[in-house]
Formats: structure tokens, sequence, C-alpha cells
């Protein structure tokens, strides 16, 4: 182990001390020590332990340490506190704008423990929210955490989406205005995205001639099938080759997933071969035309050969903005900032749902500001007129699952999405109970982000989803499909049966400022992956359907209470 090496360790142990809010003097102490054995022109690994202790500065204590070091190669103090220690939290000391201090207010105070989770915290002011930070901190550490996100490979849809347009016009220009498609998982509206994938009907000296010859694109390999590049560092960007004939064919086999092709192949072997195009693959195999985002699985050929693919949802469908914080909590605008937006944009009613007062980093609404932002929402309506905002709150679903106010607050709202936002580490056991209990208050409107799940970040807390729609349908609550590109939760996969459960879905943006309304298309994109249509999403409800809908759900309500009451 060279000095290099062993100052770091004590560098490492001076940080996650002040992260871990242990003696200050000892933290200053080992920092210094590190500087010093940088300077050393010694390496330390060499001397005696009569020697190391002889060195200016290093006493008794920092002597035994370095011993360590050199001896069997680690340190038993600092490997007690990386033990305790979260690995996310040792990635966030990577990034530039916020120290060990820092760091230690975002944990402990915003219950933040790896970079992910961070960056959403910050797309929701929460940074801004804690005392020493505010907002040129918040959008610092977001450039930072977005520069060290794109070394690492994998990106949200929604990240790569201008970039992925924008790649297939240059190579449309770049080879002659001939056809080049987009395929593979971008295709098929992937929540995340490893690499770009385009069909290039050229053959591999001219791709390659064309590529290499322009700024960004770093070679990494290829094949007789393919060329992959890097691009600008950052994501992988493969070029399949195909011929003018085979075109068609080399598309098709690479939009689809390989469960999906293989499956094809085997009942149509026939039908791909020199087609002159994507929907003539279809015609002659006799089956209704499959969309790229649902060449997923083996099943949707035979709803293909029935007829039975659905008109899905598309982002004109939505009519209403559900889900959205103010800054009556952790927003950036103001109601009326966001009703105006809403009106703009052609949308015809609003749900405010700021969060709740167990959300104290969120500046969670207590009883009080319950009734004065309802005062102000009266007003604002009278106002708007046919515009209509609704009362709504996002109720954090407590350790026992119970919501966050009493039944008589909560009936004071025209609807209650009820989420879980703390104690994020538990087993399927006690997330079960807690969903459970909320989905059967009865005055719970919309289960939100069911698994806490945000993509490329955080797992997610294990859930037994076929149970929990089982419990949506049996209470009809509806089930959110959280539209901020780090959520889609619940995720497509699930939607199939949801649907086939008559249970509602809602496709949200859980925004928290005016331009973050346009999370919703992301939920429009993962639910076409459910096949869910305008009239399985709540959010597709006009005004009057909407209000129809909330009545009825509160006449229901009011019959069990009376019902309850009397027996």
């Amino acid at each position: 182990m060279d000095n290099y090496e062993i100052a770091n360790r004590f560098s490492l142990l001076s940080k996650l001390m002040e992260i871990h809010g242990e003696n200050s003097f000892k933290s200053k102490t080992y920092l210094i020590t590190a500087y010093k054995i940088e300077q050393l022109t010694v390496e330390l690994q060499t001397l005696s332990a009569e020697k190391i202790f002889s060195i200016n500065g290093i006493g008794d204590g920092i002597g035994k340490k370095i011993l360590e070091l050199t001896g069997a190669g680690n340190m038993k103090v600092l490997d007690e506190l990386l033990s305790k220690t979260p690995e996310g939290i040792l990635e966030m000391m990577k990034i530039k704008g916020i120290g060990p201090k820092k760091i230690s207010i975002i944990w402990k105070e915003l219950n933040v423990e790896n970079i992910g989770e961070l960056l959403y915290a910050c797309h929701e002011n929460r940074l801004s929210l804690l005392k020493g930070f505010g907002k040129k901190t918040q959008d610092n550490v977001i450039e930072s955490i977005e520069f060290f996100l794109r070394q690492k490979g994998n990106y949200l849809y929604a990240q790569v989406e201008k970039l992925a347009l924008n790649l297939e016009k240059l190579f449309q220009t770049l080879f002659s205005q001939r056809t080049i498609k987009i395929t593979g998982n971008f295709a098929r509206q992937s929540e995340t995205i490893e690499e770009l994938e385009f069909v290039i009907p050229f053959n591999g000296a001219i791709i390659s001639e064309k590529i290499e010859a322009l700024p960004g694109f770093a070679f990494l390999e290829n094949t007789d099938q393919y060329f992959l590049y890097k691009y600008n560092d950052g994501i992988k960007v493969k070029l399949y080759i195909a011929g003018e004939t085979t075109l068609a064919q080399k598309f098709f086999e690479t939009v689809g997933s390989p469960e999906f092709v293989g499956s094809f192949y085997e009942k149509f072997p026939t039908a791909i071969e020199s087609a002159d195009g994507d929907k003539a693959i279809f015609e002659r195999a006799g089956l209704q035309f499959i969309p790229f985002y649902l060449r997923e699985k083996e099943s949707i050929i035979e709803r293909a050969k029935e007829g039975k693919i659905p008109r899905v949802i598309q982002p004109g469908d939505i009519k209403g903005i559900i889900h959205c914080h103010s800054n009556w909590s952790d927003g950036s605008n103001t109601l009326q900032e966001l009703a105006n937006a809403c009106v703009a944009k052609g949308y015809e009613y609003l749900v405010i749902s700021d969060h709740s007062k167990s959300a104290f980093y969120a500046q969670g609404l207590s009883e009080e500001k319950i009734k004065a932002q309802h005062g102000l929402v009266d007003e604002l309506n009278a106002k708007l007129a046919p515009f209509k905002i609704f009362k709504s709150i996002e109720s954090d679903i407590l350790n026992d699952g119970n919501l966050d106010y009493t039944n008589n607050v909560l009936s004071t709202f025209d609807l209650v999405i009820a989420s879980v936002h703390s104690n994020l580490k538990m087993p399927e056991e006690k997330a079960m109970m807690r969903l459970l209990n909320a989905v059967s208050n009865p005055y719970t409107t919309i289960l939100g982000h069911m698994t806490g799940r945000l993509l490329l970040s955080r797992k997610g807390y294990p859930v037994d989803h076929i149970k929990i729609i089982d419990a949506c349908a049996a209470n009809n609550v509806v089930i959110e499909i959280n539209a901020h590109p780090r959520r889609l939760d619940m995720g497509w996969q699930w939607l199939e049966y949801a649907l086939s459960k008559n249970v509602l879905v809602s496709i949200d943006p859980d925004s928290h400022a005016i331009e973050e309304f346009d999370n919703t298309k992301y939920g429009v994109l993962a639910a076409q992956k459910g096949m869910v249509t305008a009239k399985n999403n709540l959010s597709s409800f006009n005004l009057p359907e909407f209000e129809k809908f909330l009545k009825e759900r509160k006449q229901k309500i009011n019959q069990a209470s009376v019902t309850g009451s009397s027996t």
C-alpha cells in the first residue's frame, strides 16, 4: 500500500467521521494526517515501526493506524464506519458541491441514501428547503449528479429521447436520406436505455467510414452484424448493417425482444424474409399489426391473431393534471400559476396534492394549512370557472398503514392519494401490511407510486402486485402510474392484470413545477406498453366524468358509513 492510498484511507476516515457526527477534533486530525502523508518523500511501507513513529506529527494513535494499513491492509476504525455507511452515501461523496457535513444533513433529514434519491429530492426542491443549502446549491448538485450519472452507461428514456431523435436526423442526412430506423429498447419505449440502436441500409465499410469521420463517436467494436460506438463519452450507439432488400427483416429482428422475435419466427417462418416493410410482415402472417412498444412478450401474438389489440391511450387523451405539488409544500409554483398553466395547456382541471404533515422535510400541510388552502381553492374556482381545482392531498402511509390524518380531515378532500415516503427499507410482509391497510381506508382514492422505486437508483420495497391489485379492485381504489421518468410506478408489466380486474389507473405527473406537467407523456408511453386505453385512465376523464366519478365514490363512502353506524 503506497502513501497515496494510505493518505486516501485517512481522508476517507475523516469524512466518514464527519458524516456520522463523531469527534470533530479527531476528524480534522485525520485530514491533516492525510495531507502530511501525501507530502512524504519516502514510502511508509518501507519504514520500520520505530521510524514511522519518529515522523514529525505522527503520534502513537496515528502510527498504530498506519501500521494496520501497511501490515494487514485495513484499519479497524475505518472498517467499522464503512460497515455503518450505506454504499450510496459513499457514492454521494464523489459529487462536487456537497461535503461531508451536507451529506450528513441530507442523509439524516431527508432519509436520502444514494445519488438517484438525491437527484429526485432536488427535482422536488427538497434540498433547497434545508438550512444552509438554497436554490443555487441545489442547481449545482443537479448538474454534478447528471454529469456523474452520464458516465455510468444507463439512462432513463426521457434523458436520451432528444438525442435519439437528433441522431436519427443526423444519420438520415449522413446516409443520403435513405430510410434510417431507430430500433431496440428505445423504439419499444423501455423505461431505461443502455444503448441507442439504428438500422442503417449500407455495408459495413461505408458505415465505418462515415461515422468515424464525425466528432464525438468513439469506436468500441464491430461484427458482421453491427458497429458499436460510444457517443460523447456517454451512451453507446449500435448501428446494424442492412441491405436495401433486408432492411425490413433487420428492423423486425432488432425492434422486438428476443422472446417476441423468436416466437414469431417459430409461428410464421416465411412471413419475414424479403418483406418490403414492417406492416407487410404482419399482413403476410394474417395478424393485426403489433406496435413496437408491445413487442415484448410471446402472448401479444395471440391477441393479434384475435384482433384484440385496442387503440391505446395517447398523450392528447389526458384531460387533467392529477398529483401536483404547489409552493404550499415542496413545489415551485403558486396555485394560481399552476391553474393558469393548466388552462393555457388546454387541461380541464387540476388536482392539487401537496404533501401531508408527516412529510416535514417537504413542508407538509398541517390541519390549519389545509383549511387555508381549501379557502384559496374556493376563491380561485370562483374566478377560473369552468376550469376547476380539486382539493387533494398526497397523504403519507404511516408505519402501521394508517393515513396521515383522521378520517374527519380526510373527508374534507375531494380525493386522497396515499403513498409511502418513509421507512422504505422493509421486508415484503411489512410493505404489504402498510399498503393493504391504506387501500382499505375508505378515503384512499388513488394508491400512489406503489413500490417506491426510483429507476437506476432504488429498487423499491418488495410487494405482491397481484394481492395489491386485487385489494384495489375490492376497495374501488385507483392505481397510479406515476409518470415521473424516474418512477414510472406501477410498472407496465402489471397493467394488463390490473385492467383484467377492472381497476382504473391514473397517469399522474407528480409535478413540482409547471414544466413537469410534461412528465405525463412518459406515463402515457409506459401505459401504452400495458395496453391502457383512455377509458381505463382516470386522468383521461373529462371534467363532468371526473366529477361524476368523485361524487359516486363519496356516496359509497357515506352509504358505508351509515350502514356501519346502524349495525
